[in-house]
C-alpha cells in the first residue's frame, strides 16, 4: 500500500493537515484519480514533492462561483485543466452527437464538466478568485494553443490562452516548467515577468518580439485563408522540437500569443523520480458509492514505461503534446512499480499492459535525436523506416521476462498497441516469438486503419503490403507455437483523402478478413493533428497540395456504413455509396457481393443469411481456421491512459 494519503479536496482535508492556505488549487474536468496515468495527478505530486502546499478540485459546478472558493484563495496560483481529453472529445462523437457516458467521471455520469472546460474554468476563477494568477495545462491547452480549427462549432478558434484569459499556459508534458514557474513564484517574481520559461505559452507585447521569434501568420490570415491556416500550421508542426524548435508568435488583433521553446525531455532518472512519487494508485475514496471512476479499469494494473512516440501519425495529436522524441524509464523502476501493484487486495495477477503510446519504442529511434532531435520534414519510420533507424527490442523483451516471473504475477499482456512495421524491420524474430508465446490474450489489437496506400499515405501509416506481410508473421509463429490467436485491426473511416472508391476497398477488405466490426472509428477532426488541418483545409499542409475531404455528415455515414455491411439498418446506406461509386457489381448473390438486390432486403437477412447459406459467424464467435483475424467486434480505442496519451482523440492507437 501507499504510504501517502490523497491530496486535500476539501476545507475539512486542509484543515486535517494543518494548513490554513495552499500554495496551488488545481481544477480539473476529470474526477480526482491519483494515478500516474492522470496528468493532473503527476503534476500535483511533483509540485507536492517540491514543497508545496497541492489542493484538488475536481468538476467544480461551473455555474456556482461558490463552488470555486470552497479552498480558499491559493497563494501563488490557481491551476486549471479541462482532463484528460479535451472536453469536446469527451462530450461528442464525431457525428457531433453527445456521448451517454463520461468514463473519467465517478459511475460514468455525462454533464459534470462544460464543453471547453478549460476556458470555463478559468473565466470563472476570475470571477470567484479575483487577483489569483491563472496557469492552465493538459491536453485541451496544449492542442489548442494557437488559432485552431474547432470541429464541433465549424470555425478557427483564438488561442486558448486569449479565450481563458489565462496568465500563462503549459504545453505538453509539463513537470519541468511547472516547477520552474512555481519556483519563480515562490521567489517573489510576478507571474507577468515569467515569460520565458521552456514549455510555455504567454500573452506578449509586439515591442518586445526578439531576432529568433518565428511570426506565424495571424489569427486573422488563417481565419480568411486556408492555405496561411495550413502553412501556419506546418511551421507549428515542425517547431515541436526542443532541440531545434524556435519560439513562436501569433498576432490576434492587438493581442499576441508567444510559445517558447518546448521543454527538454526528461532523462531516464527523471522519469524515474517521477515515477516514484507516492500515487495512491485509485480513484478517491469519496467516488465508492459511484461504483469509482470507469477510466481506472483499464490503467489501474498497467504500467507506462515510455513517453513520446516516432511514428507520428497524421490524426494522432502525441506528435504535438509529448513529442517525437522517446523518452523511457528504467526496467527497475518499472518492475518496483510492478511489485507493488501485486500488494493490491485488488490484484489478480494479471499485468494488463507494459507500454505507453507505442509499446514497442522503449528508445529514441536514432542517437542523433539526443542532442539534435528529430529530423524537419522527415519520418523516422514513414513512408518507409529510415536507414538510421536502431530497432532493438531485446530492453523490451528482457523487461517482459523479468515481470512475468515476478511472484504473483500469472501473465504479462501487451495492449497498448505495437507498430507492427518496426516488428518487422527488427532482424531478430524473437519479440514477435515471445509476443505470442507470453504476452497475447488470445487476441492482438493493431492499427492499420486502412487498406487503401492512397489514404495511409494522407495517414502516415505504412502500405497494406506491411500490414499483410505481419499478418503472415504472427500466423506463422502461432501455428508454430500451436497457439489460435487472432489479430484485431482498428480501422478508420472518413479520414482525409478517402473517397466512397477506398471506402467501398475498404469494406471488401473487411469482407475478405472476415470480420464484423459492431463499431467503427470515424475519423474525429481534433485540434492540433495533421489530419484536422487537412480536414479543414483540403490540402496536406506537406506538400500544399489539395486533398479529397469527406465533410458531410452523410457521406460520413455511408462510409462507416460500408466497414458495418453486414448490419440490415445500414443497407439503404451501403446501397447508396455501392451506387455511387459505380460498385453496383457488389450488389447481389455472388460470393464477392456486400449485399443482395433492394427488392429482397425486407426481410432484414443478409445474403449470407438466406435460406440454404452458411450464416456468417457472428461477434464473438470463433472464427474460420483459415482467417487470422478475430471476428470479435472490432472495438474503439481505449479512453487514453495519460494526459497525452487520451487524445488519438477516441482516434488513436499508432
Amino acid at each position: 500500500m501507499r504510504l501517502r494519503n490523497f491530496l486535500p479536496v476539501n476545507r475539512a482535508d486542509m484543515e486535517a493537515r494543518g494548513w490554513t492556505e495552499l500554495d496551488f488549487l488545481f481544477i480539473t474536468g476529470d474526477a480526482y484519480v491519483d494515478h500516474p496515468s492522470f496528468g493532473i495527478a503527476v503534476i500535483a505530486r511533483v509540485l507536492e514533492n517540491q514543497g508545496f502546499r497541492i489542493g484538488i478540485l475536481a468538476q467544480p459546478d461551473w455555474k456556482d462561483l461558490q463552488a470555486f472558493r470552497v479552498m480558499g484563495k491559493p497563494r501563488l496560483a490557481c491551476l486549471v485543466t479541462g482532463g484528460n481529453l479535451d472536453s469536446m472529445v469527451n462530450h461528442y462523437t464525431a457525428a457531433k452527437k453527445k456521448r451517454h457516458r463520461d468514463v473519467y467521471s465517478p459511475g460514468g455520469e455525462e454533464g459534470l464538466r462544460p464543453d471547453h472546460a478549460t476556458i470555463v474554468y478559468s473565466n470563472r476563477v476570475r470571477e470567484a478568485l479575483p487577483g489569483v494568477p491563472v496557469i492552465i495545462g493538459g491536453i485541451e491547452a496544449s492542442l489548442r494553443r494557437f488559432a485552431h480549427y474547432d470541429y464541433w462549432s465549424n470555425e478557427v478558434r483564438r488561442s486558448i490562452l486569449i479565450d481563458s484569459q489565462a496568465d500563462l499556459l503549459v504545453f505538453g508534458m509539463g513537470e519541468k516548467p511547472i516547477v520552474e514557474v512555481a519556483e519563480r513564484l515562490k521567489g517573489g517574481e510576478l507571474i507577468t515577468q515569467i515569460t520565458d520559461v521552456r514549455g510555455t505559452m504567454v500573452p506578449y507585447s509586439l515591442e518586445n518580439t526578439g531576432k529568433d521569434v518565428l511570426v506565424l501568420p495571424s489569427y486573422e490570415e488563417v481565419l480568411a485563408d486556408k492555405k496561411k491556416y495550413a502553412e501556419a500550421f506546418w511551421v507549428q508542426y515542425n517547431q515541436h522540437d526542443p532541440f531545434r524548435g524556435k519560439p513562436m508568435l501569433q498576432v490576434h488583433n492587438r493581442k499576441a500569443v508567444l510559445q517558447n521553446q518546448p521543454s527538454l525531455p526528461l532523462s531516464q532518472a527523471e522519469m524515474d523520480a517521477v515515477y516514484a512519487l507516492p500515487f495512491m494508485g485509485t480513484f478517491h475514496p469519496s467516488y465508492e458509492e459511484k461504483g469509482g471512476v470507469p477510466a481506472i479499469e483499464e490503467v489501474e494494473f498497467s504500467l507506462t514505461s515510455v513517453r513520446g512516440c516516432y511514428g507520428a501519425c497524421s490524426f494522432c495529436a502525441l506528435t504535438f503534446h509529448q513529442g517525437r522524441i522517446i523518452q523511457s524509464r528504467s526496467p527497475e523502476s518499472i518492475l518496483r512499480e510492478a511489485e507493488q501493484m501485486t500488494w493490491s487486495s485488488r490484484f489478480k495477477g494479471y499485468i494488463h499492459d507494459v507500454g505507453g503510446p507505442t509499446a514497442n519504442f522503449r528508445r529514441p529511434s536514432c542517437q542523433k535525436q539526443l542532442t539534435k532531435g528529430t529530423c524537419s520534414h522527415k519520418q523516422c519510420l514513414f513512408p518507409s523506416p529510415c536507414k538510421n533507424l536502431e530497432i532493438d527490442h531485446a530492453e523490451y523483451l528482457s523487461l517482459l521476462r523479468r515481470l512475468r516471473n515476478l511472484p504473483r504475477v500469472k501473465k504479462v499482456f501487451v495492449r497498448s498497441g505495437i507498430r507492427y512495421d518496426a516488428v518487422l524491420a527488427d532482424k531478430n524474430t524473437e519479440f514477435i516469438r515471445e509476443l505470442c508465446e507470453h504476452h497475447v490474450s488470445g487476441q492482438l489489437k493493431v492499427a492499420p486503419e486502412h487498406v487503401s496506400d492512397e489514404v495511409l499515405r494522407y495517414m502516415g501509416k505504412p502500405g497494406k503490403k506491411v500490414f499483410e506481410k505481419f499478418v503472415q508473421r504472427f500466423k506463422e509463429e502461432n501455428k508454430l507455437l500451436g497457439k489460435k490467436q487472432y489479430l484485431v485491426p482498428y480501422l478508420m473511416s472518413s479520414h482525409p483523402g478517402s473517397t466512397l472508391k477506398e471506402a467501398v476497398e475498404l469494406a471488401e477488405y473487411v469482407r475478405d478478413m472476415g470480420v464484423n466490426p459492431e463499431q467503427v472509428q470515424d475519423f474525429i477532426p481534433t485540434p492540433g493533428t495533421l489530419s484536422t488541418c487537412m480536414y479543414y483545409t483540403g490540402i496536406d499542409p506537406r506538400t500544399m497540395e489539395k486533398v479529397y475531404v469527406p465533410r458531410s455528415m452523410h457521406e460520413k455515414a455511408m462510409q462507416r456504413a460500408l466497414i458495418q455491411y453486414r448490419n440490415p439498418k445500414n443497407y439503404d446506406l451501403v446501397e447508396e455509396a455501392l451506387r455511387q461509386a459505380h460498385r453496383e457489381d457488389l450488389i447481389g448473390y455472388g460470393p464477392q457481393c456486400l449485399i443482395k438486390p433492394h427488392k429482397e432486403s425486407h426481410t432484414g437477412l443478409g445474403k449470407s443469411e438466406r435460406p440454404g447459406r452458411k450464416p456468417t459467424r457472428r461477434s464473438g464467435m470463433k472464427p474460420k481456421q483459415s482467417k487470422e483475424l478475430s471476428h470479435k467486434s472490432l472495438t474503439k480505442s481505449k479512453a487514453g491512459k495519460s494526459s497525452a496519451k487520451g487524445e488519438r482523440s477516441k482516434n488513436d492507437k499508432h
